[in-house]
């Protein structure tokens, strides 16, 4: 019977929380303030502040020509015992420089290889199709550096209890024995894109203050975290990841386990965490129809939104940050997005060559 469920009182809890961290700055010199304060809580929540810094030790494992591109299949580490496989997809144009895209990947995606486009293997061709998922590809065709990585848990990277599907995660497995360790998902992925960061800053092929971060569904989540904490991240595109915790991970709480952070739903909501990336480019895609909007669609979204909108107008920036929602469900659109990101990044190009 309902009156024994405690999922309700959960929900009531939620409403009840404080929010000490919520977006409420007036000025730029209270933005800065809180977004000192912030990223350091988040941080602290996420476990980011324990890992370890390395040696990246970059590696080449592999080199595939096609007509308009090369694929580089490379490795580094980010931490002392941990190992990063990606794909470098760099345009055959033959320039001394590009600026460069961290196209990260989401749930069943195989990893990189969907964003890659690797339509070779059948499982990812149909995942692309689906999701218009090779936007790693896009990106490369329209002048761009692109780096595709596999984030903990997918890919060349899935733990042993996901084998033998090349679509599954292992975001349960790896959060359920993080998390009492005192670090989570969300963090290793912050800390892996921002590790690999350091890397793209050493390659003399890249315009090195001209880098961008894209995603789509968890590809968005890495995004958000990676973008809010990291400002070397001159503009990024959350794609399908943007609502109200509330509706769409406390209410629909069967949602993957890397959406989870202890304490995080004490301090702030989603649209809080994505003012950090003011005032730097931002967009974000939403599907009309996505199921993950929650159970007011749009309205949720907007709730967030209205934060980020709020955060860029007190910084006089405004028109750095683009909402693009689209009729469709749970995709990549890429309409408004790839041009955005070419009009933020490609316009200091010719200085840099």
């Amino acid at each position: 019977m309902e009156k024994y469920m405690t999922a309700p009182y959960l929900e009531k809890l939620f409403d009840r929380q404080k929010r000490p961290l919520s977006f409420n700055a007036r000025n730029e010199k209270e933005f800065n303030q809180w977004k000192q304060k912030t990223r350091k809580k988040l941080k602290q929540l996420t476990g980011y502040s324990k890992f370890e810094k390395t040696n990246p030790a970059p590696k080449i494992n592999e080199i595939v020509e096609f007509e308009n591109f090369v694929r580089i299949h490379m490795e580094i580490k980010t931490e002392p015992e941990i190992v990063m496989p990606f794909y470098v997809l760099k345009p055959k144009d033959n320039k001394k420089k590009y600026p460069a895209i961290i196209a990260v990947h989401g749930h069943g995606s195989g990893g990189k290889y969907a964003v890659a486009g690797r339509k070779d293997i059948p499982e990812i061709a149909e995942a692309i199709k689906k999701c218009n998922y090779d936007y790693g590809i896009q990106f490369v065709e329209n002048g761009f550096l692109v780096f595709c990585p596999d984030a903990r848990g997918f890919g060349e990277r899935q733990e042993k209890w996901a084998k033998g599907n090349i679509l599954a995660s292992s975001c349960l497995w790896l959060n359920n024995m993080a998390i009492p360790l005192g670090i989570t998902v969300a963090g290793m992925w912050a800390w892996d894109i921002h590790r690999l960061i350091d890397y793209i800053q050493t390659r003399e092929d890249v315009v090195k203050n001209q880098i961008g971060c894209a995603g789509l569904s968890g590809g968005g989540l890495q995004t958000l975290w990676a973008s809010a904490l990291d400002d070397r991240i001159k503009c990024a595109v959350i794609s399908g990841y943007m609502y109200g915790y509330k509706e769409s991970l406390l209410e629909m709480c069967t949602n993957c386990s890397c959406n989870y952070v202890p304490h995080l739903y004490e301090y702030l909501d989603m649209g809080d965490i994505a003012a950090l990336i003011a005032p730097r480019p931002l967009l974000i895609e939403t599907g009309t129809r996505d199921p993950l909007n929650g159970k007011s669609g749009l309205k949720n979204v907007y709730s967030q939104t209205s934060i980020i909108k709020n955060a860029y107008k007190i910084l006089g920036r405004e028109k750095m940050f683009l909402h693009d929602v689209f009729e469709g469900e749970h995709r990549w659109h890429g309409e408004k997005a790839i041009p955005w990101v070419k009009k933020h990044l490609l316009k200091n190009e010719e200085n840099e060559q």
